[in-house]
Order: C-alpha cells, then structure tokens, then sequence
C-alpha cells in the first residue's frame, strides 16, 4: 500500500513538472506567434498590389488585375510569395522592411524578424509528438529534424501527415509563418511535369527554389486541396 501510495505521488509530480514545462514552452511559442502576426501586418505596405497581383496570376488566383477567389483564405499563399520571394535582380518585401521600421537590438521582435527573413519553404512529415508541445517532424528534402510548435496542427494532424509550409526558427523550436498546405508525394511528379528545369536541381536547391513553392500552391488551388485547410486560432477559438 506505501508502494502504491509512493508511486502515485511520484507520477502526480512527473504530471505537474510535465504540465508546467508545457505552460512555458506555450507561453514562450505565443508570445513569438503575436509578434509575427504584427510583423506580417506591418509589412504589408511594402508588398505592393502589382506584386500581389503578379503571384496570385502565376498560381492562377488572377485574371488580369482581378483576383479570382473561392475563399480569401487562398490570398495567404499570393501574400506568401510576394513577402518571402522575389524575382531574381528584385529584393523581397521582408527584406526592404525592417530598414525603414526597425527594431530594438536583442528584443524579441528583432529576433522574430531575423528569423523571419531566413525562413525556408519545405515539405515536412510529421514523425511524432514532441514530449513538451508541439511536433517532431522530418524536412524530407533536406533530411533534418525539427521542433515544429503549431497548437493547430498538434490538435489536427495525425503522425505521418506531410503538410508544404514555410518555416522561421526564433527559438529551439521552428514556427510556420502562416501557409500550410496538405502535400501528396504523387504532386510532385505534377510539380515537375510543370516545371521540368527544377529537375535538373538537387533536393535542397528544388526546395529554395521560389517556382517551387509557385507550383505547389497552384496545384493545390487547382486540385481543391486547400478546401481541407481551415485557418483558426486555437487560443481564441478553444
């Protein structure tokens, strides 16, 4: 009965020790979160809308200067390119940004934002559930590991999911910065029926490769994939 009584005591201790290392990791990862909502709002008037306009025809959201929409939510992925990429010779909105707002040296914006301005498009499967919060997923085109918080998608994607996103690291953890598209291996062979020069690049450089994203957003538009994606916000949405 002592053993007993012992052992429940010592896994009531191991829950709340669990419990509260989940509260900080949480509290730390939406701190980070807000901030990069603020940066991707601030940044906006320095995406100008020929530039939106021009992302959102190459995934087959425009026509002409009219945006062709089915959700608004769709927009997230011309914003996307025309934040995060730029054409060769052209410099990109996150990079023209922080020059004429920028943040206090060592404060948790500048390090969201440098962090943001090295973000990388991948592919990612997701291997488990990390012990504190989060995700453990494979970047499969560049064989590492990674700590991946999203609170939305720990809630809704199974283990062995592959999702397309976009992913800034401003802690021992990676965030997405806001695209999330469920992937197919057999849209890759799509990707490159679309643009055979990209098979011609290795896996990582396929990856960085701007008409690589380009071409899986327009696949999923095109295909209906991103029907299955439904944007919330757990911590105000329960």
């Amino acid at each position: 009965m002592v053993s007993a009584v012992a052992l429940r005591q010592d896994h009531a201790v191991t829950s709340r020790a669990a419990a509260s290392i989940r509260h900080d990791v949480l509290d730390r990862y939406r701190h980070l979160r807000e901030i990069g909502k603020q940066h991707h709002t601030d940044v906006l008037p320095f995406v100008s809308r020929d530039a939106i306009l021009h992302n959102a025809r190459r995934i087959g959201l425009g026509d002409g200067k009219t945006l062709v929409l089915d959700s608004m939510d769709d927009l997230t992925l011309a914003f996307d390119l025309a934040i995060y990429t730029a054409p060769t010779g052209r410099s990109r909105a996150i990079d023209r940004y922080p020059g004429l707002t920028p943040c206090a040296p060592g404060s948790d914006e500048a390090l969201v934002l440098e962090a943001m301005r090295h973000a990388r498009f991948a592919i990612v499967c997701v291997e488990r559930r990390h012990d504190a919060a989060g995700l453990i997923v494979s970047d499969l085109f560049r064989g590492i590991e990674l700590w991946l918080l999203d609170e939305g998608l720990e809630i809704s994607l199974p283990d062995g999911s592959l999702l397309a996103t976009r992913l800034f690291t401003p802690d021992s953890f990676a965030m997405t910065a806001g695209v999330l598209v469920p992937f197919e291996i057999e849209m890759l062979e799509d990707v490159l029926c679309e643009a055979p020069q990209l098979g011609r690049k290795t896996p990582a450089a396929l990856v960085d490769d701007r008409r690589f994203a380009e071409a899986i957003y327009r696949i999923a538009l095109a295909d209906g994939i991103m029907e299955q994606v439904t944007y919330l916000d757990p911590s105000s949405d329960g």
